[in-house]
C-alpha cells in the first residue's frame, strides 16, 4: 500500500511539473515570441508560422493537428508510455496558448525579448522533458533515424530547426526575424539542456597511481569521497595493479587534483563528465569491484 501511495503521489507531483513547464512555454509563446515575430523550432515552429499566415488564434489547433502524425509513429516505433506523456504536454500547451490568447505582450528591447524568452522557453521545455514527456514530433522523428540511419538526434533536430528557420525568413521576406529566433533558439537550448541535466557538474575520475590504497585513504578522510577500486592490466608490462574510481562535484576537482599530484607527482588521471548520478548509498565509503557498476 506505500509503495501504491508513494507512486500516486510521484505521478501527481510529475504532472504539476509538467502543467507548470508547459504552461511556462506557452508563456514564452503567446508573450515573447508571437508580439515580436519570432518563432520556436521544430513542431511548434511550424505552428507558430502557419498561425503567423492564417492567424494567432488557430495556434493552438495546429500545435496538435501536427503533432498528431508524429505521435501516432512514435506509437508504434517509440513507445507508447512516451508518446501517451508527449500527448499530455501537447494537449496541456494548446489549452494554456488558448488561454493566455488576450495576455499582454512583453514591452521590451528585442535583445531582452530574446533573452527572457529563451530563459521561459527553455526551462519550461526542460521541465517537460525532465518529467518524461515532449512538445516537439520532430523529437520521436529524430529517435527513428537515429536508429536507421545513425544521425544523432541533436543533428537531425538541429538540421530540422535550421530549416524551419529558414523557411519562416523566406515566407516572412524579412531575415531579421529569423535570426533573432535561431538566436533565442539557442538559449532555449541552453536553458533547456541545464533544466534537464541539472547544475551540478560531476565528475568522474580514474587514478592511476603507484600508491593507490593511500591515496584512496586520503581521498576519503580529507576529502570525504567514496572510492572503488577497478582492477586493470598495463597493456605493455603485464603488470596487475589497482585503479581508483571517484566520483567528484567539480568545485573539488581542484583540490582532488592537488591532493593525487601532492602526494604521487607521476600519477595519472583521467577525467570525464557525468550528466547524473544516482545511489542509495552514502558516498564517504570505499568497495572493492570488479567494475563500477557490479556489486
Amino acid at each position: 500500500m506505500a509503495l501504491s501511495k508513494k507512486t500516486f503521489t510521484h505521478y501527481v507531483i510529475a504532472f504539476l511539473w509538467m502543467a507548470f513547464g508547459t504552461f511556462l512555454v506557452a508563456v514564452a509563446l503567446k508573450v515573447f515570441l508571437q508580439p515580436a515575430r519570432l518563432i520556436d523550432g521544430g513542431i511548434v515552429g511550424v505552428s507558430m508560422i502557419c498561425s503567423s499566415i492564417f492567424g494567432k488564434t488557430y495556434l493552438p489547433y495546429f500545435l496538435i493537428v501536427f503533432n498528431l502524425p508524429f505521435m501516432v509513429i512514435g506509437y508504434r516505433q517509440v513507445g507508447k508510455t512516451f508518446v501517451l506523456q508527449m500527448l499530455l504536454a501537447v494537449v496541456m500547451l494548446a489549452l494554456f496558448s488558448f488561454f493566455l490568447e488576450q495576455a499582454p505582450a512583453f514591452e521590451g528591447d528585442v535583445l531582452e525579448v530574446i533573452f527572457f524568452g529563451g530563459l521561459c522557453l527553455g526551462f519550461g521545455a526542460g521541465l517537460v522533458i525532465r518529467m518524461g514527456g515532449a512538445l516537439d514530433g520532430t523529437e520521436i522523428l529524430a529517435i527513428i533515424i537515429n536508429r536507421k540511419r545513425g544521425f544523432t538526434i541533436g543533428q537531425v533536430v538541429l538540421f530540422f530547426n535550421i530549416f524551419i528557420f529558414a523557411l519562416s525568413g523566406y515566407l516572412e521576406g524579412d531575415w531579421h526575424p529569423a535570426l533573432r529566433s535561431f538566436m533565442l533558439y539557442i538559449i532555449a537550448y541552453k536553458i533547456m539542456d541545464t533544466v534537464i541535466v541539472g547544475l551540478d557538474e560531476t565528475k568522474a575520475v580514474r587514478i592511476i597511481s603507484s600508491h593507490p590504497r593511500h591515496i584512496a585513504d586520503l581521498l576519503m578522510h580529507e576529502l570525504g569521497l567514496g572510492v572503488t577500486f577497478l582492477y586493470g592490466r598495463g597493456g605493455f608490462s603485464g603488470t596487475d595493479r589497482e585503479i581508483i574510481y571517484v566520483i567528484v562535484e567539480r568545485l573539488q576537482l581542484s583540490q582532488l587534483k592537488e591532493l593525487v599530484q601532492r602526494e604521487d607527482p607521476s600519477a595519472f588521471l583521467a577525467i570525464e563528465n557525468l550528466h547524473e548520478v544516482i545511489s542509495g548509498r552514502p558516498s564517504a565509503q570505499i568497495t572493492r569491484k570488479r567494475g563500477p557498476l557490479q556489486q
